[in-house]
């Protein structure tokens, strides 16, 4: 998927979690389209400023901002932030994850808890938080996992149940705000080469056989995708997997 760079010209875009990984290359795409671009991070303070400086070397303005999506009040607050310092919000990606994986019978409640605070009602706060600050044109983008179309084997119960939520929220919010002209969608990355989880990695040879090219694909094919979301007007309440093939 391609998109013609300069889309975006005079949005304010928010990824949370932008200090790395997809969360980064999606950071430096939409400032490529033109955005200036807002992100969070909770250690990665010196990564996030790597990724400032990218997107300012494109000509566009960025503020990297400390906002744990555990807590419920600076996951809302990310947004007030990011809008005050760039002038408003146009497009919030949200990106901020955990991925834990392991036998159902191992996980805690503190895992538990820990995992839906952030990828779920983290999330959720997020977009309210955008929602309110939207006008016309709005677009609401969240970083699901392929998991949710199809998981392959045994560990990843509470992973694939908290983006699952993630998948009602987009719909719900689709017809929630569509009167208002703000779409909102949902985006389902397969196995991505990135320092969580390395195209070179000791289970990684399993999880490209599981995709129909036989290969990690990379975060900005995934970037690519969440671009063309911020720019597309007609499409709301959608799921897209850039997965490689692996719900095929």
């Amino acid at each position: 998927m391609t998109t013609t760079y300069g889309t975006l010209n005079g949005k304010v875009a928010l990824v949370t979690g932008g200090s790395r990984g997809i969360g980064a290359a999606t950071a430096v795409r939409l400032a490529r389209e033109g955005a200036d671009v807002a992100l969070t991070y909770v250690n990665g303070k010196e990564a996030a400023g790597d990724v400032v400086r990218a997107v300012e070397a494109l000509g566009r303005r960025a503020v990297a901002l400390r906002a744990d999506s555990a807590d419920a009040e600076e996951a809302a607050g990310a947004v007030d932030l990011a809008a005050e310092a760039l002038g408003g919000l146009d497009v919030l990606v949200n990106n901020v994850g955990v991925g834990l994986l392991g036998p159902v019978e191992s996980l805690s409640l503190a895992d538990v808890d820990r995992v839906l605070a952030v990828n779920v009602r983290g999330v959720f706060l997020t977009s309210r938080a955008a929602a309110a600050r939207m006008t016309a044109g709005g677009r609401i983008i969240t970083i699901g996992t392929c998991m949710t179309q199809r998981v392959p084997g045994p560990g990843g119960t509470l992973y694939a149940m908290s983006k699952s939520a993630l998948v009602g929220l987009t719909k719900a919010l689709a017809r929630e705000l569509g009167s208002r002209g703000i779409t909102a969608n949902v985006v389902h990355p397969g196995p991505i080469d990135t320092d969580m989880n390395p195209a070179d990695g000791p289970y990684a040879a399993g999880q490209a056989a599981m995709t129909a090219l036989g290969r990690f694909g990379t975060a900005e094919e995934v970037a690519a995708t969440v671009a063309h979301l911020a720019g597309a007007a007609y499409v709301t309440g959608a799921e897209f997997a850039v997965d490689g093939g692996h719900a095929a």
